[in-house]
C-alpha cells in the first residue's frame, strides 16, 4: 500500500506542478461551482478555485506527503497496522487538498475540521498517557479556531454567499467584513500556533516522526498562513495587521529562545517550525503576500527533510531523543548527517540554499518597510536565534564523542529512508532559486545602505558563533544554562504557555462547564423538566390503576362524592 500511495501522490504532484506552470505563463484562473442545495435566496455551493498559488501549493504538499509515505514504509515497519497509519495520512492529505482549493468558507470548514480530527488521531497514534494529553491539548486549542470559523460562516449569511473571493475588495471599508476577518484571523492563529495558542505545537511531537515531517512542515500548521494569504487584503490594510505583526513577532522571538534551552531533538525542530511560522505571519501582516507564500514553500522543503533526518537518527538511537546522548553522528551516519546539515544551513539562510532566497528577501524587505524599531529588532534578533540553536544542535549531535549509554549499531543502511531524504535534499538545494524565478519573474533590485544590506549576514554569523560557544562551554553535565535555573525554566517552557493553556484555558473552563451541566442540565432543568414530568406520569398512572381495580368502596365513595358535588351545585344555583 505504501508503494502504490507513493506513486499515485508523486504522479499527481508532477501533474499539479506542470499545470501551475501553464497557469503562471498564461495567467489563468479556473473557478468551478457546483450548487449542492438551494434554500430561498441562499445556496450551499461547493467551489473549486484553481490558480497558480493553489496548484503550486498542492504540488508541494503532494510531493512531501508521497516521500513521507515512502519513508514510513521503513520507519513504521514494525507496526502491524501500518495500512491504518497510511490511510490516516491519506485522509490528512485529502483534507489539506480540500482546504487549498476552496474559496468558500463552508468547504474550507470541511477541510479545516478534517485536518483537526485526523491530526488528533495521528498525535494519539502511540497509545500512552503523554500522547493522549498532547492530543487533547492539540484538539482543544484548535477547537477555538474552529468555533471562530463557524461564527464567520454564520455572519456571512448576511451577504448571500460564502464565497469570500467575491467580497475581497469590499473588505477594506466594511465594518461587518472586519468582524469576519478578525474571526478568520483568530482561526488562523490557532492553527498556526501563534501566541497565545503556541503550546500545542511542541506537544504534538508525540506523533510518529513521519507525521511530524508532514504535519509540521507543509500541511496543518501552514493552513492558517494559507488562509490569511487568501484574506491578505483585509489583514494588511487594517488594525489587524498591526496586532498580527506584534503577536507573530513575539512568537518568533519566544520560540527561538525556547529552542536554545531545549534538549529534545524533535521539540527543537518543532520550536524552529513555530519560529518560521511567526516569520511568515509577520511578513504577511506587513503586506507582502507573495513573500510569505514563497517562504512557506521553501520552508516546507527543508523542514520536512530536517524531520526525516531526525527520525532516522532517533530510529538508530533506539528511540532516544535527547541530544545530550548523541554525538559523533557524522562519523557513523555520514549520509544522514549530510542531509541534516544541509537542511540546517537552509534553515539558517546559507547563501544559495532554499532558505536563503526567501529569508534574505524577507529581511531586506523589512529593512525597506515602515515598521517600528521593536518589530525590526524582533525580526533580526530572531534570525540570529535561529542560527544559534541550529549550530547548537549540530554541535551536540555531530561533533565530539558518542555519548550514548549502551552499545548499539549506528549506520546509514536504511535505504528507503535515505532515498526519500535524497529527494528532499535536492529540492532543499535547488528549490529556492527555482521558486524565486517562478513567483518573481521580474527581477527586483533592493537598494539599501551597505551596513543594512550586510546586517542579515552579520546577525547570522554572530548567532552561529554564539550558539557554538554556548554549547562548547556547557557540554555534558556542567551545563551553564542551569546556573540561572529560574530564567532557564521560564524561557525553556515557552514563557509558561503550556501551563497557562492547560490550566487557564482548558482546566478551569471545563470545570465551570461541569458545574453548569450539574446545576442546569442535570439539576433544575431535570427537576422541572424531564424528571418532574416522569414523576407526574407515574402518579397519574397509579391513580388510573387504582380507579380500575373495580373496588366497591371506591365506587361508593365516588358516588357519594358526586352526589355532594351535585347538591352543592344546586344550592348555589
Amino acid at each position: 500500500m505504501c508503494t502504490i500511495s507513493f506513486m499515485n501522490l508523486f504522479f499527481f504532484s508532477i501533474l499539479s506542478f506542470v499545470m501551475s506552470m501553464i497557469f503562471i505563463m498564461n495567467d489563468y484562473v479556473v473557478f468551478i461551482e457546483w450548487e449542492v442545495v438551494s434554500m430561498n435566496s441562499m445556496m450551499i455551493v461547493m467551489t473549486v478555485l484553481l490558480d497558480w498559488m493553489s496548484l503550486i501549493f498542492m504540488s508541494f504538499v503532494l510531493m512531501i506527503s508521497s516521500l513521507v509515505i515512502f519513508y514510513s514504509k521503513e520507519y513504521m515497519e514494525s507496526d502491524y497496522k501500518i495500512n491504518r497509519f497510511i490511510m490516516l495520512v491519506l485522509m490528512f492529505v485529502s483534507s489539506m487538498m480540500l482546504l487549498i482549493i476552496s474559496p468558500n468558507l463552508i468547504s474550507i470548514l470541511l477541510g479545516w475540521d478534517g485536518l483537526g480530527l485526523v491530526s488528533y488521531c495521528l498525535v494519539i497514534y502511540f497509545q500512552n498517557v503523554k500522547s493522549y494529553n498532547a492530543g487533547m491539548l492539540t484538539a482543544l486549542s484548535n477547537r477555538i479556531g474552529d468555533v471562530a470559523l463557524l461564527l464567520a460562516i454564520a455572519w456571512m449569511l448576511n451577504y448571500g454567499s460564502w464565497n469570500y473571493v467575491f467580497y475581497l475588495e469590499m473588505m477594506k471599508s466594511n465594518t461587518e467584513m472586519l468582524l469576519i476577518g478578525s474571526l478568520v484571523m483568530l482561526a488562523a492563529m490557532t492553527k498556526s500556533a501563534q501566541i497565545p495558542f503556541s503550546s500545542w505545537l511542541p506537544a504534538a511531537m508525540a506523533a510518529p516522526t513521519p507525521v511530524s515531517a508532514l504535519v509540521h512542515s507543509s500541511t496543518l500548521v501552514t493552513a492558517g498562513v494559507y488562509l490569511l494569504i487568501r484574506f491578505n487584503i483585509l489583514i494588511s490594510t487594517t488594525w489587524m495587521g498591526n496586532l498580527l505583526l506584534l503577536l507573530s513577532g513575539l512568537t518568533m522571538f519566544m520560540s527561538g529562545l525556547g529552542a536554545n534551552y531545549e534538549f529534545d531533538l524533535k521539540k527543537i525542530i518543532a520550536l524552529s517550525t513555530l519560529s518560521q511560522l511567526g516569520l511568515m505571519m509577520s511578513i504577511l501582516s506587513i503586506g507582502f503576500m507573495k513573500l510569505a507564500f514563497f517562504h512557506l514553500l521553501t520552508h516546507a522543503l527543508f523542514k520536512a527533510l530536517l524531520f526525516m533526518c531526525a527520525g532516522a537518527i532517533i530510529h538508530n538511537m533506539n528511540n532516544s531523543q535527547d541530544i545530550r546522548l548523541m554525538g559523533s553522528l557524522s562519523m557513523m551516519m555520514p549520509l544522514t548527517s549530510s542531509c541534516f546539515n544541509v537542511a540546517n544551513l537552509a534553515l539558517c539562510g546559507m547563501p544559495f540554499l532554499a532558505g536563503f532566497y526567501s529569508k534574505d528577501l524577507i529581511l531586506e524587505m523589512v529593512s525597506l518597510s515602515y515598521i517600528n524599531k521593536f518589530s525590526f529588532f524582533l525580526f533580526f534578533f530572531s534570525t540570529g536565534l535561529t542560527v544559534c540553536y541550529s549550530f547548537r544542535l549540530v554541535y551536540y549531535t555531530m561533533s565530539g564523542n558518542s555519548n550514548f549509554s549502551s552499545l548499539n549499531m549506528l549506520n546509514d543502511e536504511g535505504w528507503i529512508m535515505l532515498k526519500s531524504m535524497m529527494g528532499l535534499l535536492i529540492m532543499s538545494i535547488i528549490g529556492g532559486s527555482m521558486l524565486s524565478w517562478l513567483i518573481f519573474p521580474t527581477p527586483v533590485v533592493i537598494i539599501l545602505p551597505k551596513l543594512m544590506k550586510l546586517l542579515t549576514l552579520i546577525v547570522c554569523i554572530i548567532g552561529g558563533l554564539f550558539g557554538y560557544y554556548i554549547s562548547n562551554v556547557s557540554l555534558f553535565f556542567s551545563n551553564n544554562s542551569f546556573n540561572n535555573y529560574n530564567m532557564s525554566y521560564f524561557l525553556g517552557s515557552m514563557w509558561f504557555m503550556p501551563y497557562i493553556s492547560t490550566y487557564g484555558m482548558m482546566n478551569y473552563p471545563l470545570i465551570i462547564g461541569k458545574m453548569v451541566v450539574k446545576s442546569f442540565d442535570q439539576g433544575w432543568s431535570e427537576y422541572f423538566g424531564g424528571q418532574q414530568l416522569y414523576l407526574n406520569l407515574i402518579k397519574n398512572s397509579q391513580f388510573n390503576q387504582m380507579m380500575q381495580n373495580n373496588n366497591l368502596k371506591i365506587y361508593l365513595l365516588t358516588f357519594v362524592f358526586w352526589i355532594i358535588i351535585l347538591y352543592l351545585f344546586m344550592i348555589f344555583l
